[in-house]
């Protein structure tokens, strides 16, 4: 067990584990630069750029920390400063990160990589919430345990058409509506659990980890067929958690108002907006590097879109626009909740590429590709998915475990062979990596995208949330923490299925 408990520290301390490593980066980036020397020619320039400056010194993590750390008190003990403060802090951090790697090491190509990727995921979320936001589904259901496990049922399944952020801003309203008079916050909780996360493993469209996998060429039905029988497992089991605390909730906040009687019927208004839902969906797929007809802005070697978030961001525009206005109102849609996502993914964006880059680093030197297998990467990729982003740390580890097997994640045909098990152990390898940055991702406020706003849209309508804390310990510990190890016990370490 001594390299799975490596592997544990140096997820969970970061800035320890690294500190007394970065005196060698040079001597990393070297041997990252000869594990990529196979890349296309146009990848390799922009590996080449970014090898070229020197590695961020251990305590640039330091910012990320204090953010993290501000996102998880501000609301609890100094709430009146953090609301109204909030966007200046994360502005604030991520210049003062920015800064470091221009000025400091004089690296312009994690920044600018950085931002584009920044552009992409607020483009994606804007246009998703805004397009959702326009859609009202009307529940006349009584509200009872089995309702709710069938609507979170139907949520995971449609997660892998429209998106985690698809299906958590389509459906968040009006499971909040069916639940009115008896909702608690583990209702939220198990909603992020199921549907902003858990739910779109088995597509690339479900999670944007595997639609990176994707891109880099893992084959689109890889997840569907690697990834589904976790996905059962998983869904099943929290449902029936979910059940039976929904089954002994018995609270009445009706406060002894008359309540109609359910006529069992689910009604639509606002029906046109599936078609701008369908927009920004189909946009995802218009990558410059996957269809070399769109265009795109050449950086270093690199290929950046922008048509699609383009057309993402004129979706969302229009949609509100000629959205149905008794829709928009009866979801009570404001953009509060899209902002505040917006910035406090200004900072986490700005402040954690010391943290990736160092990580990606570690797990690609040779001390790091000692520890590799199919558990650790497991662990690993989890574990930091948990609290960074989880798309790059899903390419950090899958970079790191193709080069462990002496593949490079730049050629798509040793992506494709990876997949297909060219390499000793790659598919259960690859699958530890997808099903992990997935999974984890429901393990905090900002493991993935959705989660945040998902609990900024409950406590607009006035729920109360646990805090960042509160969330690990009341939620994520006693009921998402036990999942895991099941799931890494039954399909990794033992591999009974």
């Amino acid at each position: 067990m001594n390299k799975y408990l490596k592997l544990f520290l140096f997820a969970f301390a970061i800035s320890g584990s690294i500190i007394g490593y970065e005196a060698s980066a040079s001597d990393l980036s070297q041997d990252h630069q000869e594990v990529s020397s196979e890349a296309t020619d146009e990848t390799v320039s922009g590996d080449h750029a970014e090898e070229a400056h020197h590695g961020p010194a251990g305590w640039s993590v330091i910012p990320f920390v204090v953010l993290l750390l501000m996102i998880a008190t501000g609301p609890l003990f100094y709430e009146h400063f953090w609301h109204k403060n909030y966007p200046k802090v994360a502005v604030a951090l991520a210049v003062l990160v920015v800064s470091y790697y221009l000025f400091g090491l004089g690296n312009h190509h994690s920044p600018v990589h950085a931002l584009f990727e920044y552009v992409q995921f607020i483009a994606l979320l804007t246009g998703l919430f805004v397009a959702s936001g326009g859609i009202m589904i009307i529940v006349d259901k009584k509200a009872a345990p089995l309702t709710n496990v069938a609507l979170l049922a139907f949520g995971a399944i449609i997660a892998n058409i429209i998106g985690t952020t698809g299906a958590s801003m389509l459906l968040i309203r009006p499971f909040i509506r069916l639940n009115k008079n008896r909702i608690k916050s583990y209702h939220i909780i198990f909603f992020i659990f199921v549907i902003s996360n858990i739910g779109g493993s088995l597509t690339p469209i479900g999670d944007p980890p595997l639609f990176l996998g994707f891109l880099k060429g893992i084959p689109f039905f890889w997840t569907l067929s690697h990834n589904l029988l976790p996905w059962i497992f998983a869904v099943i089991l929290l449902l029936i958690v979910f059940y039976f605390m929904d089954k002994g909730n018995k609270a009445d906040y009706s406060f002894g108002e008359e309540i109609a009687t359910p006529t069992g019927k689910i009604g639509l208004r606002g029906s046109r907006n599936f078609i701008w839902l369908a927009v920004v969906v189909g946009a995802v797929f218009l990558d410059p590097n996957v269809f070399p007809w769109v265009p795109g802005i050449h950086y270093e070697g690199q290929k950046f879109s922008y048509i699609r978030e383009i057309i993402m961001l004129a979706a969302a525009y229009l949609s509100y626009r000629f959205a149905d206005k008794q829709a928009l109102s009866g979801n009570d849609f404001s953009f509060e909740p899209i902002r505040e996502v917006a910035f406090i993914f200004v900072g986490i964006f700005g402040t954690m590429m010391p943290a990736l880059e160092l990580v990606g680093n570690f797990a690609k030197s040779p001390e790091g590709a000692a520890l590799i297998t199919h558990n650790t990467l497991y662990w690993g990729t989890g574990l930091l998915s948990g609290f960074l982003d989880n798309a790059p740390t899903y390419v950090n580890f899958l970079t790191a475990g193709m080069a462990a097997d002496g593949a490079s994640i730049n050629k798509v045909s040793e992506v494709i062979g990876y997949s297909q098990g060219a390499y000793a152990n790659s598919i259960l390898e690859l699958k530890a990596i997808s099903i992990a940055a997935v999974f984890f991702g429901a393990m905090t406020y900002i493991g993935n995208g959705p989660n945040f706003m998902v609990k900024s849209i409950a406590e607009q309508v006035g729920i109360k949330m646990p805090s960042f804390f509160g969330y690990i310990l009341r939620f994520s510990i006693p009921f998402l923490v036990p999942l895991l190890v099941i799931v890494w016990l039954v399909f990794f370490y033992f591999e009974w299925i």
